[in-house]
């Protein structure tokens, strides 16, 4: 079976929802995440959107660690 509706949100929005991530600067790369970065909301990308959930992930076990 075809997948009809795949991507079908993301046609809508500006040049497909491509455009210059902040973070690591790659141009053309799907910004589909919204974060919030010194105080500014902006879109990013996948990797770094998965890289700054890895970084906060880890951060929180340190912290406990030294609470205790």
């Amino acid at each position: 079976m075809s997948k009809n509706h795949r991507g079908a949100g993301i046609r809508e929005l500006p040049n497909s929802g491509r455009g210059t991530c902040p973070i690591c600067k790659i141009d053309n790369i799907k910004v589909l995440y919204e974060k919030e970065i010194d105080g500014q909301t902006v879109k990013i990308c996948k990797y770094c959107n998965a890289a700054m959930k890895n970084k906060a992930r880890k951060a929180v076990p340190a912290t406990e660690a030294a609470a205790e």
